[in-house]
Order: structure tokens, then C-alpha cells, then sequence
């Protein structure tokens, strides 16, 4: 399978973007969920399944029982940063299923992981809304021209009361507005960003 249909089309390459956008935020944290829950392996089973796919394996129901399986982690999770570590390696591992539906909550299978990292960095800095706006641009910078074109396929990210949900509101306008897409760049293949 090479795209799916749905309100657009989606190719396999660029879940694999998505996926590997999602994936590095997720890795980025998942030492703050082991440091709280040390036998628990389900994020990084989650995170190894995601890189699985990135790699080129096809995507198979490792990837949606590990997802799950890690969001039942963040369910347990001791700390609001273990658990927002847990989400992120869940969401990491459910990217490869990112569906071509222009509904806005699927937002939230691109962008959710480094919004989370983010607030896990302002956690981890005692609350610091600055370590959180600084991980948001290292989020912004690390998108490729690829991940913006994916994402402007969607509606914008939903509001959200959360800090969370605030700061992947703030990475989506942000991507949305900051750089063009060369259309020759725009399907399939990953472009350092510019």
C-alpha cells in the first residue's frame, strides 16, 4: 500500500515523516517515564515499534497494540511528566495510523508527542513556561517541509484548557505560518527544513 484515500491523500512515505517527527519528541522524553517507572517497558516497546515502521517495515498491529499499550502507561503514570512521556511514545507508535480525514483531532497524531515533550521540559524546569516555548521552537525547527504540508492538510489543532493542548496550539500556528512548501518537496521524500 502506497496512500490512502480519505479526504485527501496520504502516502506511506509521509506517515513515515510523521511517525519519525513524532518518534524523536517521544525519545526525547522517554527516560523521564523510566526514571518514575523503571520496569515498566511498554513506552519504549512502543517508541522501538515506532522506529520499526520509520525503517521501513510496514505497519502491523505491533504498532497499534504497543500504542495502546503505553497510553495504559501514561494511565498509571505517577507523575504528570511520566505520563505525558508515556502519551508521547504512545502517539509515536500510533502515527503510522494517521488517517486522511480533515477533522482537526487528528492534529493532534502529529504535533501531540513534541507538544507533550514540551511540557515534560517545562515540568522538569520547575514549571518554566520558557522551557516549554524554547522546546516548542526546537519542535518548529525540526519540521520538514514534508511534516508542514501533512499538517496544512488539516483543519488547525483544537483549543485545549491544558498546557499541553496550549503549546501544541501554539507549534501548529507557528508551522502553519512559517515557511512555504516547494511543491517539489511537498510528497513523499523528508527535506531538512529552512
Amino acid at each position: 500500500m502506497t496512500s490512502m484515500s480519505g479526504d485527501f491523500e496520504l502516502s506511506v512515505g509521509e506517515l513515515r515523516v510523521v511517525a519519525r517527527y513524532a518518534t524523536e519528541a517521544a525519545q526525547g522524553v522517554l527516560a523521564v517515564f523510566e526514571d518514575a517507572h523503571p520496569g515498566d517497558t511498554r513506552p519504549r516497546a512502543a517508541i522501538d515499534a515506532a522506529w520499526e515502521f520509520i525503517g521501513g517495515a510496514p505497519r502491523t498491529r505491533l504498532q497499534r497494540v504497543t500504542a495502546m499499550d503505553a497510553h495504559r502507561a501514561a494511565e498509571d503514570a505517577v507523575t504528570e511528566a511520566a505520563r505525558l512521556a508515556a502519551q508521547a511514545a504512545g502517539d509515536a507508535a500510533a502515527a503510522a495510523y494517521l488517517h486522511p480525514i480533515a477533522k482537526a483531532h487528528q492534529v493532534g497524531h502529529i504535533l501531540r508527542a513534541a507538544a507533550n515533550a514540551a511540557r515534560v521540559a517545562e515540568l522538569c524546569a520547575g514549571d518554566d513556561p520558557g522551557a516549554g516555548d524554547r522546546a516548542v521552537e526546537r519542535a518548529r525547527e525540526r519540521a520538514t517541509p514534508v511534516l508542514i504540508d501533512v499538517l496544512r492538510r488539516y483543519p488547525p489543532a483544537p483549543g485545549g484548557r491544558s498546557r499541553a493542548a496550549q503549546l501544541m496550539a501554539a507549534l501548529d500556528a507557528s508551522l502553519r505560518r512559517c515557511r512555504q512548501v516547494r511543491p517539489e518537496h511537498a510528497h513523499g521524500q523528508e527535506v531538512p527544513g529552512g
